[in-house]
């Protein structure tokens, strides 16, 4: 499995806000977002190969017993089957932090899907074909629908205008069963003050709609960098 990075730190965002936990980021991605925060496991990925039974020691070595396995795509990879398998297997609690755009059969306590709306797709003028891959790839709700079905979940959403969340209400139309309180709306952004801004329209545009506002609060936390 090629990994970006592992690390000790709080989980940021949704359900599990606070909950000290392991970060597993896997590298490379099947999407290309515009406003993506982790172009180093997407658009140029990088990272190291390492054997799965190497991965489940290290994560063995360190403290917090809740992983969060990350990317890029996690679900990418065919070996996050065994992964997930072992580390359950040793007592952790697994978050799959995923797009939804690929399904595989995995140990996971907390499924968090990220379905990515309109405003992910960048310009062709930035990405040249991925643009249009990008656009083809990410829209997948029948796979959100599995995910839903076989794990407990969360669904976050990238919202960077208040229009963005006519697009979210047509995208939960096709899934019915969704709990209404388990869908998450996230500021876009990387910088503390821009998501102050779009706080104060999205958290009351949340209650209203009986959503959850989700903060980022590994920014508010840390800021912008690796291994946070």
């Amino acid at each position: 499995m090629l990994v970006s990075e592992i690390y000790s730190s709080r989980q940021g965002e949704g359900r599990l806000t606070g909950q000290p936990s392991i970060f597993l980021r896997t590298s490379g991605c099947n999407l290309r977002c515009d406003f993506c925060d982790t172009p180093y496991a997407s658009w140029a990925p990088e990272g190291k190969n390492i054997p799965v039974p190497e991965l489940v020691e290290k994560i063995a070595n360190l403290s917090p017993k809740h992983v969060v396995v990350t990317g890029g795509e996690p679900m990418l990879p065919q070996t996050i089957s065994q992964l997930t398998k072992e580390l359950h297997a040793r007592g952790h609690h697994i978050t799959i932090e995923t797009a939804g755009t690929v399904i595989r059969n995995v140990s996971c306590d907390l499924m968090s899907i990220s379905p990515k709306l309109a405003n992910s797709t960048p310009s062709q003028n930035r990405a040249g074909e991925w643009s249009a891959r990008h656009e083809k790839a990410r829209h997948r709700p029948e796979i959100v629908t599995q995910l839903i079905q076989r794990y407990d979940y969360q669904l976050k959403f990238v919202v960077s205008q208040l229009r963005d969340l006519d697009e979210i209400e047509q995208y939960l139309s096709l899934l019915p069963a969704v709990r209404r309180e388990y869908v998450m709306l996230m500021p876009e952004g990387i910088d503390k003050s821009q998501l102050k801004e779009r706080e104060k329209w999205l958290r009351p545009a949340c209650e209203k709609r009986e959503f959850t506002y989700c903060p980022r609060m590994h920014i508010e936390w840390y800021g912008n960098k690796r291994g946070t």
